[in-house]
């Protein structure tokens, strides 16, 4: 299988429910230190919907507890090692100095002793900004704050933001807005999830694999995936071979 990044993304609209959204977000951001490639990575959030997401976030964070994985109580560990720890921060001090950009939570670090990374919540005036696109593979999730009647441009820019199709989710309370998500989203993820974080599938129940720059949508974990592994040969037998090479359409009557 296939695969080469995610940049994956978490949309809600203004019918969902701020801590469902929260949730989905501080567990589909910073577990595994955001170190997976279906980490969610990038949100929309509607701006009736932010003030409630952006307080039950924050305490989420408050409460996580960081430190050495021998320790099962900690839900934040080190990054995997000096070169993701320099490039993740990096994205980190730039946010701190961008006028566009504002640290909503977290943003320090230290490798004193491991590298470590507090889980980081960038809030952004551009869709576009750098840690909305680039793929960061570490604990910083980028928020844009769209207006609520901009719903359909907003999944516009969710589907046409990067290169990447690995996992994204979409937060609704309402069965249209849904269905119209589900459309315009249709070729933006491999894994769609519905009020879900978009992390976690599960081999044999819910096969893995996404599109575009993610890679070649193998489905690991499906039947799908098996016609990657074989050879297939076509076989033609003729019992009426014929005999005369001319066809009937080239008789001049």
């Amino acid at each position: 299988m296939g695969e080469t990044g995610g940049k994956d993304f978490v949309v809600a609209h203004p019918s969902a429910i701020a801590k469902e959204v929260a949730v989905a977000l501080s567990r589909g951001a910073f577990e595994f230190q955001g170190q997976k490639c279906s980490a969610a990575s990038r949100a929309y959030i509607p701006a009736s919907l932010w003030p409630e997401v952006e307080k039950q976030l924050k305490s989420d964070l408050a409460d996580f507890t960081m430190g050495s994985p021998e320790n099962f109580t900690h839900f934040i560990n080190a990054v995997i090692d000096e070169k993701a720890f320099d490039k993740i921060t990096g994205y980190i001090q730039r946010a701190k100095s961008d006028a566009g950009a504002t640290i909503v939570s977290g943003g320090h670090f230290d490798k004193s002793e491991g590298y470590f990374i507090q889980p980081t919540v960038i809030k952004v005036d551009d869709p576009h900004y750098i840690t909305m696109e680039e793929e960061l593979f570490g604990p910083v999730l980028t928020i844009y704050v769209y207006e609520d009647a901009k719903w359909t441009e907003t999944l516009k820019i969710v589907d046409e933001t990067g290169p990447y199709a690995l996992t994204g989710a979409v937060f609704s309370q309402d069965r249209y807005a849904l269905s119209e998500a589900f459309e315009a989203l249709r070729h933006s993820a491999g894994n769609f999830y519905i009020n879900d974080k978009p992390t976690g599938a599960v081999v044999g129940q819910q096969p893995f694999g996404g599109g575009r720059a993610s890679g070649t949508n193998d489905k690991a974990g499906s039947a799908i995936n098996l016609m990657r592994w074989v050879s297939p040969r076509t076989i033609k037998e003729n019992f009426v071979p014929p005999t005369d090479y001319t066809y009937p359409f080239l008789s001049e009557e």
